[in-house]
């Protein structure tokens, strides 16, 4: 017998499964719309030169098709392309800065040697176009630590660098020892370091490159060591700034900050602070989203490509609700009706929609169920609303009369 079953790398999501990943989702977004932010809707697909453009994505990771013009297109694996070639296309006459959020599912090509990993997953984020500063960038910071906080997440880090103030860094090492270095740092591959060839003045400056992540103050500490270029002063001062404004502001959530100055892409994206949101379960570590500021993006969709700046960052629903599985915040059941309403005999049948509907026009959310069976087998079906955590039992009548039997006082909503 053939059994069908979606495609390697798709998945269901069953009723169960669908109300704890929406009671995430309606927590985001709340906590998005307080902050004055817009939701954006753009195309899951997208042309491929238009997700290439920022340099940030590797093209073996989009799922690609040709249209009828053989023109290159991909499944979006991320939202921040699409979003840049919405604002400069379609918002360039509007106030900035805008403050746009999203909700979406994004896709991303697993490898050969990856056959059934996950190739569809889902993100809410916030993208703030047009404001620059450490100030925006608090903003942003302060609003992932709310969104968290209404999630019920406590047991996060949030690992905050500085990416031109790590390229600044890097740039007494000559090239192409820079670019390697650069990617070593990247992965965290102390390995990597001792088998270049470098003076010995290069290897130590490397090498204490990494030990640059703790606490803020112990940081700027280490940072002092270092002779900086005038190019990094004024990346120091922003970081400074923004920390000073997270202490003041939410002392709790500063203290959740590892400052880590080794945390660089292996690409030119972010041009501010960068930073990784990572959870904490019993078991293992997971990087719950990333995001940073992007100030060289926009101006690459711009048609006379005018500068704009812009940060944001990405939550992954999916680890989130991982995560959340191991407390007590998800609902662990689906929705249960307020009413199932029962027509007493085959004549009762109009009489009973005519009910459901009006239960319905209430201006709170009921759920009303209509009973299909007949005849009714009325211990039976009380077993069932109880099993199935049924509020209410309308009986009506033809005449339209009814009797309404409280079945469940309480229940899960």
């Amino acid at each position: 017998m053939t059994v069908h079953q979606p495609p390697a790398g798709a998945r269901d999501l069953l009723p169960l499964d669908v109300t704890q990943k929406q009671w995430i989702e309606r927590r985001l977004q709340d906590a998005f719309r307080r902050w004055g932010y817009h939701r954006i809707i753009t195309s899951t697909l997208e042309r491929l030169d238009t997700l290439m453009a920022g340099g940030a994505i590797d093209r073996s990771t989009v799922v690609q098709f040709q249209n009828n013009d053989d023109e290159l297109l991909g499944l979006r694996p991320e939202l921040t392309a699409s979003i840049a070639r919405a604002a400069v296309s379609r918002l360039s006459d509007s106030s900035f800065p805008q403050r746009l959020y999203y909700n979406a599912n994004v896709f991303r090509r697993s490898g050969s040697q990856a056959y059934g990993r996950q190739q569809e997953f889902y993100q809410a984020g916030v993208e703030l176009l047009g404001a620059s500063g450490p100030v925006a960038d608090a903003e942003v910071l302060l609003l992932l630590a709310d969104s968290l906080n209404r999630l019920g997440v406590e047991d996060v880090q949030v690992v905050l660098g500085e990416a031109q103030l790590t390229r600044s860094l890097l740039e007494p090492f000559p090239e192409p020892s820079r670019t390697a270095i650069r990617a070593a740092i990247a992965a965290l591959d102390y390995v990597a370091i001792e088998t270049l060839d470098l003076s010995p003045e290069h290897r130590d400056r490397a090498l204490n490159l990494f030990n640059l992540r703790g606490t803020p103050e112990e940081v700027l500490k280490r940072l002092q060591t270092f002779d900086l270029p005038e190019t990094a002063q004024q990346a120091l001062e922003n970081l400074q700034a923004l920390l000073t404004i997270l202490k003041a502001t939410q002392p709790g959530f500063y203290g959740q900050i590892v400052l880590d100055l080794s945390l660089i892409e292996t690409f030119n994206y972010y041009t501010g602070i960068v930073f990784e949101v990572v959870g904490h379960s019993r078991s293992d570590r997971q990087l719950l989203g990333k995001g940073g500021r992007y100030d060289q993006l926009l101006e690459l969709y711009h048609p006379q490509h005018q500068a704009c700046s812009g940060i944001g960052f990405s939550l992954n629903l999916e680890d989130l609700h991982h995560l959340l599985l191991g407390g007590d915040q998800l609902p662990e059941q689906t929705p249960s009706s307020d009413w199932l309403v029962v027509p007493r005999s085959p004549e009762a049948q109009a009489a009973a929609f005519a009910f459901a509907r009006q239960l319905r026009q209430k201006e709170d959310l009921i759920r009303v169920e209509l009973c299909l069976d007949h005849p009714v087998e009325v211990e039976r079906l009380r077993d069932s609303a109880r099993r199935r955590r049924v509020s209410q039992i309308a009986w009506v009548e033809a005449d339209g009369s009814s009797e309404t039997e409280l079945v469940n006082s309480e229940r899960s909503s």
